[in-house]
């Protein structure tokens, strides 16, 4: 047996031990390297050859920004109730089902409350793999919820998107959560909370028409995909061709876009450096 196998408990049918090979290695989208998976997590989920940043779950994300991987989850058991009875290819009920025993979440978000660098933080993290971290009623009320609270505790706020875009099976009531939440973040301006967004691949759609980008404080991982309409779309809409680098983060902070593009591991002491300045201002 070579070094990069290692045995299931399976037996084949000549009575030996089968040999697994999968889930130990990583094949990078950008540099086509193949990456041992341990040295990827250690890396926290960046490729170490050509630092292309792999994407991420919400809980994963919240373990990496929060002191010690740890926090309180708080507004967790809303669920939708598919109101439009939608189908497309399925029932949007049954895409519900499948995403959540997928994720073990209930929607596409977790607000969470926990410590960052010392200083009382809360964080809503949205998780891309559930229906593509499309934001219905229930992504609203949770974000617009963890808003509010941090606008009633004055605990500075977090929010780290990755999202398609509003949820199209919920119709008008999904578009409508941009207004709300918008309307939460102008009260919370007005309390003069800090808010803190952090765009990763990809932030698309409402999301990016609402709360993404009206942060006290915009940035983003290195080559995430940030617009409205996607690059495709907009190829097809004006029949030109578009610049290399369109819609990523780099491309967002020449044009004036974004505050600043961060490594994932400068995430963490970035914010915090942020959060210290805005309190020092605020005070």
């Amino acid at each position: 047996m070579t070094w990069f196998k290692r045995q299931s408990g399976e037996i084949d049918a000549a009575g030996e031990k089968k040999v697994r090979t999968e889930g130990l290695w990583v094949k990078c989208d950008n540099c086509r390297q193949i990456i041992w998976k341990k040295d990827l997590e250690e890396n926290l989920n960046v490729c170490p050859k050509c630092d292309k940043h792999f994407r991420i779950d919400a809980r994963t994300r919240l373990t990496q920004l929060l002191d010690d991987g740890k926090y309180e989850v708080f507004d967790s058991n809303m669920v939708s109730t598919d109101p439009l009875k939608f189908v497309d290819l399925k029932p949007y009920s049954s895409r519900l089902k499948q995403a959540k025993a997928d994720t073990g979440l209930k929607d596409a978000v977790i607000n969470a409350y926990g410590k960052l660098n010392g200083r009382p933080v809360i964080v809503s993290s949205m998780e891309y793999a559930f229906i593509g971290g499309s934001m219905g009623s229930v992504v609203g009320e949770a974000i617009t919820r963890a808003i509010e609270k941090a606008t009633e505790t004055r605990t500075p706020i977090v929010i780290v998107s990755a999202s398609g875009g509003a949820r199209m099976m919920e119709g008008a009531i999904s578009l409508m959560q941009l207004a709300k939440i918008s309307a939460a973040l102008a009260r919370l301006d007005n309390a003069k909370v800090p808010y803190v967004s952090v765009l990763t691949d990809p932030t698309t759609g409402g999301v990016t028409a609402s709360f993404a980008m009206l942060g006290d404080l915009n940035i983003a991982e290195p080559g995430a995909l940030i617009g409205f309409a996607g690059p495709r779309v907009i190829e097809q809409t004006i029949r030109q061709k578009l610049p290399p680098g369109f819609q990523r983060s780099e491309f967002l902070l020449e044009h004036g876009m974004l505050d600043a593009v961060v490594a994932r591991k400068e995430i963490k002491p970035y914010v915090a450096r942020a959060l210290s300045f805005m309190a020092g201002a605020a005070a």
